[in-house]
């Protein structure tokens, strides 16, 4: 019988590595309830805030409708052009989505193919003249200019799928949207993760509404501004409200992403001499409004320019906005950017939760399990 009492000994060492393994994972489920106790209570005050700025915003637009009706209206009809010229290209993947957004409009963002989907790059920003609109497009090429441009690359994996031997899979993605809206996507087609890209690390201008970036003006080796700089290209696009931060998970926009990356530093000059003249200082390219152009360094365009080429829609300028409403709009978004990772958080703080609630209700029937059979023991071996 000396074993019963070493087994009974080994039975109480193990009741006690049980019951910590209990008291750990109880102050788990402790530490998780507390987490989401806090993370539902920041999502209640940063609702209540976006509420009540939004009701600060719908009484301005009442109050200034009539002022931003008539841009509006030639905005809306600049885009419908560069929308009717992406959709002539038929085969095309950017033909697809726009042809998807004009047939299902809002509940094209909500569909899984295409929820993702920020746009077209032709269509994500506008240029106020049209001269330099068309140089702009022409310098990026029609493969960029009909680009998909989606804000992760999740995204962007749900716009093409591969089967086991690695072929397209004709049946998911845009290859299976396409004959539904007969339209049959042919070839290869540029897709863009905004996730992915190299965010411009500088700051932007201060006080700036367009969040133009805060570049250092070009300079000769003498240290002097070249005669006819008239600046670079990224800052020279307009962005609607919508696309000018907040659209990654870091909070940037499409200026600092996006264009960034397909500009780089490109300079825009007044005439082709006066580029030449500033090539010492011209490092990732220039444009002049005569129809100049250098790719960058060293790489140059030559002949005559196309007319006819998909580029972006002029902008007609927005009414002068007060400070006050623009700082408003600004921190709407960035409350709705917060919501919306906020809400990530508390998806991922319950997984955790049930995670450890599961790990402690299995622990305990362990526990009782392992109390039961060590009662049946003792009584057992004890006498009576």
């Amino acid at each position: 019988m000396e074993e019963d009492p070493q087994k009974i000994q080994l039975m109480i060492s193990n009741s006690e590595k049980v019951d910590a393994d209990l008291q750990v994972l109880g102050l788990k489920v402790n530490y998780h309830e507390k987490n989401l106790t806090f993370l539902n209570a920041e999502m209640r005050t940063i609702t209540k805030s976006v509420i009540d700025l939004e009701g600060d915003l719908a009484v301005y637009a009442l109050s200034h409708i009539n002022e931003e009706a008539s841009n509006h209206e030639c905005q809306i009809q600049a885009m419908k052009h560069t929308i009717k010229h992406i959709v002539e290209k038929e085969k095309t993947a950017a033909g697809i989505i726009c042809q998807l957004q004009i047939r299902h409009g809002f509940q094209a963002s909500k569909l899984p193919l295409t929820k993702d989907v920020v746009g077209v790059v032709a269509t994500l920003g506008s240029v106020k003249d049209e001269n330099l609109s068309r140089l702009l497009s022409e310098f990026l090429g029609p493969e960029t200019m009909l680009g998909v441009v989606c804000k992760t690359f999740e995204g962007i994996k749900a716009l093409e799928k591969y089967d086991k031997e690695g072929m397209i899979d004709k049946n998911f993605g845009l290859h299976g949207l396409g004959p539904s809206i007969g339209r049959l996507l042919e070839g290869r087609f540029l897709a863009i993760s905004l996730e992915n890209l190299r965010a411009y690390p500088g700051g932007f201008l201060a006080g700036d509404p367009q969040k133009r970036l805060d570049f250092p003006k070009a300079r000769l080796p003498d240290g002097k501004c070249p005669p006819g700089f008239l600046g670079f290209a990224v800052n020279m696009i307009d962005l609607d409200d919508d696309h000018l931060s907040c659209l990654t998970v870091n909070g940037h926009g499409l200026r600092e992403t996006l264009f960034y990356n397909l500009f780089s530093y490109l300079q825009v000059y007044r005439s082709r001499a006066e580029m030449e003249l500033a090539m010492p200082c011209i490092s990732d390219g220039a444009i002049s409004l005569d129809g100049g152009m250098i790719k960058t360094n060293g790489i140059f365009y030559l002949g005559a320019r196309k007319e006819d080429i998909l580029r972006f829609p002029m902008s007609f300028g927005k009414p002068t906005r007060p400070k006050e409403i623009h700082e408003t709009r600004e921190k709407l978004k960035l409350l709705q950017w917060k919501k919306d990772r906020l809400a990530e958080d508390i998806l991922r703080e319950k997984a955790l939760l049930k995670k450890a609630k599961d790990s402690f209700h299995a622990k305990r029937e362990e526990y009782e399990k392992f109390l039961n059979d060590a009662h049946q023991h003792i009584s057992k071996v004890l006498p009576n």
